[in-house]
This record gives structure tokens, C-alpha cells and sequence, in this order.
């Protein structure tokens, strides 16, 4: 690979951030070059640093969404810490906040105030509802927001409904943002002139719920919750194979239909069946349907299960576990594992998705809390005895 400039070199974020939903941001724009400085509060930090210790005593959630930033600590009410964040913002091309609902503006960090102050400056509010509309107000947190948006409805169990097993409503807040801020860094290469980002986590995951929205329509029956089947096409979804494995397979057309009754299923005449002519057909006689595929599959193992599956070229997966997730061959065949620096030692760390053949991502340590303060109040003039002083009075 060719190392050159990256997309986001010399851009400058400032985040006051906390969580998820934020850090994920900004850790993809630090990926792609950008200076994070990220602001937590003195002794205590983005209280995700103490979700868990899974990581060499350090949090799995923090490792994750942290990398490349620099940590300073300030007190955001004291009028010395306020001094600082002017002094940043100054300079920065991009804030980033997840605050509580009205944090920001009762510190005189509103996106109105701050366009009067740096025109330049994009501005992007992440929130659980948005900044107006009765929900304004109130807390969102991940789980949360998944059963605001129906997300819980369509899935689980016919008897129970389950969240995602990741903060998926955070991670789609995130990547709104991410593309939202990048889009506002062309659009002010352009004009010249900053935005404000309202980015609320409703609306991201009901982006993402648009299929069974859409499914419903004026009143249709929604996609019934169906574990870890496909809710509207059959056969999509995980079947066991005569020694106890499971294999997970997926069909989605009527051309790999007939290919599954004749190379897999080795049953032909399946595919002229009136119970299952038609996806839908499919779907309403389902319970028959994986009946018979289980039936077939009985005398078979899930690896001669998947090699018939193979040479049929129909799509399918083992059910990893997380060990095996460490251990994927495709993902060590393609190197996409790195090392980042930490407190707790180096780390494994994954690439970004995506090969971009002219640049390296940025892959910097794992900041400990408030580990730049020093050097950054001293590049913005502050001699050691007037950090030393601040740090007394808790403002750093």
C-alpha cells in the first residue's frame, strides 16, 4: 500500500462525548486522520471507561470506540475550563456532542452560539430524539430507543421479544453522524460556511427498520418475531443437521429454490410442489416445509451438509461463536488485524472496513484519562504552573 495523505488529515474534531453513539463517531473520523481531542470530566471520565474490565482491566465498549483520541479532563462549568473549550473551538474544524438533552446550550455551547462565534465550525448534536418535538427532553439510551423504534417487535421469539446483542441504535446514530459530518466537511470546502447536525437515534434506527415498516403498511400485519429465521422469506435461517450442528442457509429466488430441491434436498420433484411454488407459498406452509428439510438432512453432518450447499452455490454460514469470530480465517487471510497501543498493554485491533489502496488508517493508542491535558493547555499557552493551579481547583 501507498501511504500518502489521509482524507481527514489536518482536520480537528473536539468531542464532548460519552458512551457510545459519539465516540463511535469520532473514532471513524480519528481512523481517517482527523485530531480527536476528547473532553471528560476530571477523576471520572466517559463513564463507558467503567462499563467492564474485559480488556486487561480495561472496558471492551471503551477499547472499542476510542482509539487515536487524545484525553483531556475539564470541568466544563468552571469559567477557566470554558475559557479552554473557546480556545479549542477556535482552532477546530468539527464539535461533537452527546450530552444530556440541554447540556450543551445551559454551557453555551449551542450550535446558534457557536455559528455567531466560528462560522466555519460544523456543529453535530447526537440525541435520543432530536432537538424539538415532545420527545426532546427526555433520556434515551440504547435498549431503550430499540423499543421506541419497533425495533423489539420483529425480533426474538414468537413467546419473547430480545434486543439486538450489540448497541445497534447507538452504532446507527454513529454512522449518521460520521456520514453527516463528512458531508458537511465537502459541502464547507465548497461554500466556506459551517453546519449544525441534529442527529437524533429515533431516527436513525427507523431508517433501519424501514422493511418492516414498509411490510406493514396501512395497517398490514407486521413481520412476525421468528428467532433467527428470516421473518418473510423461507427457507432462510438456521437448520440442524443429523449431528447435532447447525448449518445456517439462506435461499432467494425461485432459481435457487429449484437448485436446493435438486442438489441438496437430492429431491427434484420438491420444487413442483403447489405448498411451496412461491416464496410466499413457502412462507405460509414454513412448519411443513422444515419438516422435510430437516428430515433430509438427518442422515447427513453440517459439513456434508455445506458442501452440498457449496457445490449448489447456495449461500450459507456457520453459527460462530465469539472465539471463532477472534479466529476467522477470511479475516486473517486478508490481514485485517492490527495492534493498538493502550494503558493495559498493546491490543488486538480490527482495520476499518474497507481497503483504500492510497492511505493507511490511523490506528493510535487507546488514550488513559486526561493523558494529553498537559500537552494540550500547553500548546495553547498555559504554562505548567497554571495547569498545575487548575488542576488543584478541579478544573482539569
Amino acid at each position: 500500500m501507498t501511504q500518502s495523505t489521509r482524507p481527514l488529515d489536518g482536520i480537528t474534531v473536539v468531542s464532548l462525548e460519552h458512551a457510545i453513539a459519539a465516540p463511535f463517531c469520532t473514532r471513524q473520523l480519528a481512523d481517517m486522520g482527523a485530531r480527536v481531542i476528547k473532553v471528560e470530566r476530571p477523576g471520572v471520565g466517559d463513564f463507558a471507561r467503567g462499563y467492564d474490565e474485559r480488556v486487561n482491566g480495561l472496558s471492551s465498549h471503551f477499547v472499542w470506540t476510542n482509539r487515536s483520541k487524545e484525553s483531556l479532563t475539564l470541568n466544563l462549568k468552571d469559567e477557566e475550563g470554558k475559557a479552554v473549550i473557546d480556545k479549542l473551538l477556535a482552532d477546530a474544524d468539527v464539535l461533537v456532542q452527546n450530552l444530556a438533552p440541554g447540556a450543551a446550550a445551559g454551557l453555551g455551547l449551542s450550535a446558534a452560539v457557536l455559528h455567531q462565534k466560528y462560522p466555519r465550525l460544523i456543529v453535530c448534536d447526537i440525541s435520543g430524539y432530536g432537538e424539538d418535538g415532545p420527545y426532546r427532553d427526555k433520556k434515551a439510551y440504547d435498549l431503550l430507543i430499540q423499543s421506541e423504534a419497533g425495533f423489539l417487535s420483529v425480533t426474538g421469539t414468537a413467546d419473547e421479544p430480545a434486543k439486538a446483542g450489540c448497541s445497534i441504535a447507538d452504532i446507527a446514530a454513529g454512522m449518521y453522524a460520521y456520514s453527516h459530518i463528512l458531508a458537511a466537511l465537502i459541502k464547507r470546502g465548497r461554500d466556506g460556511v459551517g453546519s449544525h447536525i441534529d442527529l437524533s437515534m429515533l431516527e436513525s434506527l427507523t431508517e433501519w427498520m424501514s422493511f418492516p415498516m414498509y411490510y406493514a403498511y396501512q395497517g398490514a400485519s407486521a413481520p412476525v418475531r421468528s428467532g433467527a429465521e428470516h421473518a418473510t422469506i423461507y427457507p432462510y435461517g438456521p437448520f440442524k443437521a443429523g449431528d447435532g450442528k447447525v448449518v445456517m442457509l439462506g435461499l432467494q429466488n425461485e432459481r435457487e429454490w429449484k437448485v436446493f430441491c435438486e442438489m441438496v434436498l437430492q429431491d427434484a420433484a420438491l420444487a413442483q410442489d403447489a405448498r411451496f411454488s412461491s416464496n410466499s407459498r413457502r412462507h405460509e406452509h414454513r412448519a411443513e416445509l422444515r419438516t422435510l428439510i430437516l428430515d433430509m438432512f438427518a442422515p447427513l453432518t453440517a459439513e456434508e451438509v455445506v458442501v452440498r450447499l457449496d457445490r449448489a452455490q447456495i449461500a450459507n454460514a456457520r453459527v460462530n461463536t465469539m472465539q471463532d469470530l477472534w479466529q476467522h480465517p477470511q479475516l486473517a487471510a486478508r490481514r485485517r488485524w492490527t495492534e493498538v497501543g493502550s494503558a493495559a498493554g498493546f491490543l488486538p485491533a480490527l482495520l476499518p472496513p474497507g481497503v483504500n489502496d492510497t492511505y493507511d488508517f490511523r490506528m493510535d493508542p487507546i488514550p488513559a484519562l486526561g493523558q494529553h491535558t498537559d500537552a494540550i493547555l500547553g500548546k495553547l499557552g498555559y504554562t505548567p504552573a497554571q495547569v498545575d493551579e487548575m488542576r488543584k481547583r478541579g478544573a482539569v
